[in-house]
């Protein structure tokens, strides 16, 4: 058998695809690595964030569960999951400890509340994004540097300014200050909202003849829907869970709202933790039942007013 000598160039040439053989091979090696890296980051990722979800949510899931146990089952614990579920606890909180009242009078400071709110600062977002006037960024700045005001340190002279004004022990007493109080929030998303707004659709308008304000309640309003409904979700939701303010402010309880309609429950010789459950599941259901319903509207109302 004869043996052909390999040449210069032929050697290199199979020295060539060997090392490139080896070095393709080692790549592929590196690329599997990497994938298999990645993939164990993402499954361990996952894996926190279910058990940090699944520890957040419990609270939640056991107060669903205690609201449809009795007392005696509560108290003995076990399992989540009741064994005889029943309405009783629900309907008994709601009729014979005055839930309806304390419903009627947190809807109504709360819908008070929403409403001025967005009355008060859709307006004034609108004079920060279209109009010009003296002062106009040194008062913006003002307002938003609110945000950074933390509320319990203005309690004591609302509640005093309150008493001077008569207003101490009233709804509108409760009112005015949530207005107030959610002023740097607001202005900044509905001045973000209508900054978004293409300026030629106002300078179009003021042509035909239109007044300013048509312009902003036809034009900047219907525009401006998602950052309109992600304030109100904003303000209703604090709103109708404030405790400390409500709790400084009234003192009939004809005119307490739920929050203080539940701290009732557990101020007795005897907690039923039960009823306690109830009461929290019935002050929590309305607001989760409106965040869900706008979920959408408030995703897209805070993006557009972070893009304007």
């Amino acid at each position: 058998m004869t043996t052909i000598p390999l040449g210069p160039a032929d050697g290199a040439s199979a020295a060539g695809r060997t090392n490139g053989t080896a070095g393709s091979g080692g790549e592929s090696g590196s690329d599997g690595g990497r994938l298999a890296r990645r993939i164990s980051a993402k499954v361990v990722i996952a894996v926190l964030l279910t058990a940090y979800g699944l520890v957040s949510v419990y609270p939640f899931l056991w107060m669903v569960s205690a609201a449809f146990k009795n007392q005696i089952e509560v108290v003995r614990g076990g399992h989540l999951i009741p064994h005889q579920p029943t309405l009783h606890t629900l309907t008994s909180t709601w009729n014979q400890l005055h839930f309806f009242r304390y419903f009627v009078n947190s809807l109504e400071v709360t819908a008070m509340t929403v409403v001025l709110t967005l009355v008060v600062y859709a307006a004034a977002g609108y004079a920060f994004a279209v109009l010009d006037f003296p002062g106009r960024g040194l008062l913006q700045k003002l307002f938003i540097s609110l945000l950074f005001v933390p509320g319990i340190t203005v309690m004591l002279p609302i509640v005093l300014l309150e008493d001077k004004l008569h207003l101490l022990g009233s709804h509108i007493g409760l009112v005015l200050p949530f207005v107030n109080g959610g002023a740097p929030l607001s202005i900044l998303l509905m001045t973000g909202a209508f900054s978004a707004v293409p300026k030629e659709l106002r300078e179009s308008a003021r042509v035909d003849g239109a007044n300013e304000f048509h312009v902003f309640t036809r034009i900047y309003l219907p525009l401006s829907r998602p950052a309109l409904i992600t304030v109100g979700l904003l303000t209703a939701i604090p709103t109708w869970n404030e405790y400390l303010l409500t709790r400084v402010s009234l003192n009939n309880p004809g005119s307490y709202t739920l929050p203080l309609g539940l701290q009732t429950l557990s101020s007795e010789n005897v907690p039923h933790y039960n009823e306690m459950m109830a009461g929290a599941l019935i002050v929590v259901v309305p607001v989760v039942l409106l965040f869900l319903s706008l979920q959408r509207y408030f995703v897209n109302g805070l993006v557009g007013a972070v893009k304007g």
